[in-house]
């Protein structure tokens, strides 16, 4: 039987108080339709809709993937009206799921269910225990088959009914054929003037068609957000599942209320998080990593036994960012996209690292800038040394050969290669080739000696 996955995403709410649509408020670094839409993907539809409204362009260029369609309500007159602007667009006789876009929570196992339990026969509705039910339409249910009677919405309840603690999610299951017809059917003689899909429950027990309720598996599933207030509440509900996940899968959280995961994390064995620590996009830790306090990754992988130590931010956007087994990060370090660092690099406080590899053992430990740069092994690159690789027009490159020893405050004007074993003394401006073994120092202009060796460490 095809499957239709209808998605409400056409409300204002107003009382978010912003011109931003309220499906596209973020929630861990995705809107709330985005949320949703994901938790529909392994669902095998035949139809995939939203409906829009308020800010509809806005909505569908963020939302718009391959078969995805869109339908819109104009005006908004309630979510019976928002079904019947969809009827034409939906196929099949099988069923139909109605989801809200601003329910951003709903796991794909309940969705699941709802289809499984309706299979195309019954009218299947989402609900759940509330501890305040205010604002949530209330489940009437046959005191003795406990069938669902009918659904009345808070506006519209009496004291009594607003007693009842289990609320109606907004989320449902049903026939698609007589969804069709029950919405075609639909009035607006209530206090808002609006048509409440809800009003569909009568019809189906007026029809002998089976009604039944399931309850969410955890009220953060069918949680909305209509305000800031809402919206914070719910990001933290969802941090804390996240958190917990991690906690049991082996992470060790120094306190499980302050991280924040907006993407995806990867992980081995033994690792440790430090608080305020924020990770964005996809990131994959390796065994045995240690991340100090206040530090952002994002689109990163790290691998085992890496040392990042406090308030560093790596974000390697599309190029993404990588750091070998051993290396030392931080504290205040920055690596951009394309930073690719190998074993045992040791990136130290205020250096920034952009487009550059740099072969293991290298070292920047204070105050540098390596930008479009390809770093030999063992490399020592001094405090406020820098890779001006830019010349107003075009973006040239670095290459600084195994076993360099870069001074301090010198600036290597690219394109230019260090070779195997040269040292650049300190406050040198490069502006040429470097032979491999040289002394480089350059005051106005560059001087090089050849076959010059560098004196041994005093033991």
């Amino acid at each position: 039987m095809a499957l239709n996955i209808v998605i409400m995403a056409a409300g204002k709410g107003t009382r978010m108080k912003s011109a931003t649509p309220k499906v596209l408020h973020k929630l861990a670094g995705r809107s709330l339709l985005a949320h949703v839409l994901k938790s529909g993907e392994p669902l095998d539809a035949a139809a995939r809709i939203v409906i829009t409204g308020h800010g509809a362009e806005a909505v569908e260029a963020a939302a718009a993937a391959p078969g995805i369609a869109f339908v819109r309500q104009m005006p908004q007159l309630g979510t019976g009206h928002a079904i019947q602007q969809v009827v034409p667009a939906l196929v099949g006789e099988g069923t139909t799921l109605i989801l809200n876009g601003d329910v951003p929570l709903i796991e794909t196992s309940t969705a699941k269910a709802l289809i499984e339990t309706c299979a195309g026969h019954a009218l299947v509705l989402l609900t759940v225990d509330l501890a305040d039910p205010t604002g949530y339409g209330r489940i009437i249910r046959n005191a003795d088959d406990g069938g669902v009677l009918a659904i009345v919405e808070h506006k519209d309840a009496t004291p009594e009914q607003r007693l009842i603690h289990e609320g109606y999610s907004g989320m449902m299951a049903a026939p698609t054929a007589a969804l069709k017809r029950w919405v075609g059917q639909l009035t607006n003689n209530n206090a808002q003037g609006e048509y409440y899909l809800t009003d569909i429950v009568a019809m189906a027990v007026a029809e002998g068609l089976p009604v039944l309720g399931i309850k969410a598996h955890s009220e953060i599933e069918v949680l909305g957000v209509n305000d800031p207030v809402q919206l914070a509440q719910l990001e933290r509900a969802f941090q804390a599942r996240q958190a917990e996940a991690l906690m049991r899968a082996g992470v060790r959280l120094a306190d499980p209320s302050r991280i924040d995961l907006r993407g995806t994390l990867v992980h081995g064995q033994d690792c440790e998080i430090d608080v305020n620590c924020v990770f964005e996009g996809e990131v994959t830790l390796g065994d045995n990593v240690r991340i100090a306090a206040n530090c952002v990754i994002r689109n990163a992988r790290i691998a085992s036994g890496v040392r990042i130590h406090e308030f560093t931010h790596i974000d390697g956007e599309a190029l993404g960012a990588s750091v070998g087994e051993g290396a030392l990060i931080g504290p205040f370090a920055r690596l951009r996209p394309g930073a690719q660092l190998g074993a045992e690099v040791h990136i130290g406080n205020f250096v920034e690292v952009k487009n550059s590899t740099l072969a293991k053992g290298a070292k920047a430990n204070h105050l540098a800038y390596l930008g479009d740069a390809t770093v030999g092994e063992r490399v020592n690159y001094g405090a406020g040394s820098i890779t001006a690789n830019y010349d107003g027009a075009n973006k040239h490159r670095t290459t600084i050969a195994d076993d360099v020893h870069v001074g301090s405050n010198c600036v290597l004007v690219a394109p230019v290669t260090l070779g195997a074993g040269a040292t650049i003394g300190g406050g040198s401006t490069i502006t040429k080739d470097v032979e491999p073994g040289s002394l480089a120092v350059a005051r106005g202009k560059q001087v090089a000696l050849s076959g010059w060796t560098r004196p041994t460490k005093k033991r």
